[in-house]
């Protein structure tokens, strides 16, 4: 519904533009001046969608109304309509599928990309029946070779940040007061309770202040809901969270040290880098 209400409005716009552009505006009968009014309320919106969605500013406009000039005046020619059709779904190709997969496999590297050719040549040939690859393959396997490959360029680079992250990690686990826990998350007490020690299944209230190696406080419930617990569900939490919570009796306050593969791994996470070891101040106030 609103690719048909957009074509529309796009289409009567032309003619309430300026001569250089479009044709003028002809009102000789009352269904003139409908038609005309009619073009003047849908164009509401029009040059804030161009410049937002599609990346067209006002120095572009002419050449917009061009192209939707012969886009509208070409009628049922099927010939005209399929070229049309390209246009848009290969700009729908640029602007946003291409730029959502290299953000995907290369995340804010802008100097990466995949090779437009080649997608270009796959997207083609598929479509007409002459892919290289079986389709059913591809479908089975794209998905693991682009994580592989996805790992591969963020452990390039983000490589100081694992680096760093692993050698604090090794620093802390030689410390006399920190222990460890069956999945490699470390932790000094701070404060031993005596109460019930949750499992995975528990919900428990807890209070905490998360913090990355370099000690930027990045999350805190005691700052984002007025210094009162929380509520969550063990089972829910990252794996070093787990780990802490099911060894942890109730009323007792560590430090927790987590590897990178006990946190978010190789995803980024807000103000988290890929690969990033983290520190919490981690209460367990309640086991509900």
């Amino acid at each position: 519904m609103k690719k048909l209400v957009l074509v529309a409005v796009a289409a009567v716009v032309v003619f309430g533009s300026c001569k250089k552009s479009g044709p003028s505006a002809s009102l000789k009968s009352e269904v003139d001046t409908i038609s005309y009014e009619l073009g003047m309320l849908n164009s509401n919106g029009l040059k804030q969608y161009l410049a937002d969605r599609v990346g067209i500013d006002t120095t572009s406009l002419d050449d917009f109304y061009k192209g939707l000039m012969e886009a509208a005046n070409a009628g049922d020619n099927k010939k005209k309509a399929a070229y049309f059709a390209g246009i848009q779904i290969g700009q729908q190709i640029a602007t946003q599928m291409y730029a959502g997969i290299n953000h995907q496999l290369f995340g804010e590297d802008s100097v990466h990309t995949i090779s437009m050719r080649n997608f270009l040549s796959g997207f083609i040939a598929a479509s007409n029946g002459k892919a290289v690859f079986n389709m059913d393959s591809v479908q089975k396997e794209i998905q693991g070779h682009m994580e592989r490959f996805r790992a591969a360029n963020l452990a390039n680079t983000y490589a100081e940040n694992k680096a760093a992250c692993e050698k604090y990690i090794a620093d802390k686990e030689a410390l006399a007061d920190v222990k460890k826990l069956p999945n490699g998350t470390l932790y000094r007490v701070i404060k031993e309770g005596k109460g019930k020690i949750p499992a995975d299944s528990s919900v428990v209230e807890v209070n905490y202040v998360g913090k990355t190696i370099d000690g930027k406080e990045f999350d805190s419930s005691v700052k984002n809901n007025d210094g009162k617990p929380i509520e969550i569900h063990v089972n829910g939490m990252i794996p070093g969270w787990i780990d802490a919570l099911t060894h942890m009796p109730e009323g007792s306050k560590w430090e927790l040290y987590i590897p990178q593969d006990q946190a978010y791994g190789d995803r980024e996470a807000g103000e988290i880098k890929p690969f990033s070891a983290l520190v919490f101040e981690l209460e367990l106030v309640k086991v509900k």
